[in-house]
């Protein structure tokens, strides 16, 4: 999913048990993880692929005021070419000040990290990472569409990250990079938001590096929030990694874009990254703090 070129703190693990404002549903979020794996491996050109992205594109137009869908393809270093799709959901349309939240929603088609070498050619189911970012994006848009916020919001689902070789740079980021080629400079957000692997049981998000150094007020912003709800011992404040993400195509075209991730977590990028591993509890906290941003 990414390349790590920092140090990586190691959890100590602590639940999600802060008290917050409960307009986010974490049951609902948990549930909408588990749809996207019964759909199987959402690799692109597979027909689980298709499936899942055409159920993302159902329920962002049952629920936002406009939607986008974004089509590209992309060849790869080995020369297949790649059928992709962005999904962008906008709230509140005609208001020029926007807040973006994004999260990929395709997973990986090697479970290479597996211990296991006769599974590292299987598919990573990808609960936590993909599916519980897309199910905090969707849980957003359910709020949104109860209540909207003073803000334009998009929500924006972006294929194609997960694919190639991220210590290569080669076939990853593909839906971020191509949404940061498209997008005009006079529309950038106030600032933006990546949610990944965000699920995990045993959650506890430290900050990112390069959110740090090159949008730091907007990773105070998301976690001065999380602590006036209570949640500083799952969102802690200081650096814990510093990686490649779907932030830095966006950090590049200037947009202040931060990534909000628990990367201490033993089942990336294997066959193990399944639903069990992905409590509600852990979306509750995250989709508060995402929910309490826009308000």
């Amino acid at each position: 999913m990414r390349w790590i070129t920092g140090l990586i703190l190691v959890a100590i693990g602590c639940g999600a048990g802060g008290r917050g404002p409960r307009e986010f549903d974490g049951e609902a979020a948990l549930g909408y993880v588990e749809t996207q794996l019964a759909f199987g491996p959402r690799v692109p050109n597979t027909e689980g692929h298709r499936q899942t992205g055409d159920w993302i594109l159902e329920q962002l137009r049952l629920r936002a005021d406009s939607v986008e869908v974004q089509e590209f393809t992309h060849v790869t270093v080995d020369g297949d070419t790649l059928h992709l799709r962005n999904f962008i959901g906008r709230f509140r349309p005609e208001v020029s000040e926007r807040i973006l939240y994004l999260a990929h929603w395709d997973t990986r088609p090697r479970a290479d990290r597996d211990a296991n070498l006769g599974r590292q050619r299987l598919p990573v189911p990808g609960a936590n990472d993909g599916a519980s970012g897309v199910a905090v994006l969707l849980g957003v848009a359910d709020v949104l569409e109860r209540r909207p916020s003073d803000f334009g919001v998009d929500l924006l689902f972006v294929d194609g990250e997960d694919y190639g070789d991220f210590a290569q740079g080669a076939d990853v980021l593909l839906g971020s990079r191509h949404y940061a080629a498209s997008v005009d400079a006079g529309a950038f957000p106030l600032y933006a938001v990546v949610w990944d692997m965000v699920g995990d049981r045993d959650l506890e998000i430290y900050q990112e590096g390069n959110s740090v150094t090159r949008a730091p007020e907007v990773v105070d912003r998301v976690w001065s929030r999380a602590r006036d709800l209570g949640y500083s011992r799952v969102f802690r404040p200081s650096v814990g990694y510093t990686m490649t993400d779907d932030h830095v195509p966006l950090l590049e075209v200037g947009i202040r874009a931060i990534d909000v991730i628990d990367f201490d977590y033993p089942h990336w990028h294997t066959a193990d990254d399944t639903l069990d591993k992905v409590s509600a509890a852990s979306l509750q906290v995250v989709g508060d703090v995402a929910v309490a941003l826009l308000r």
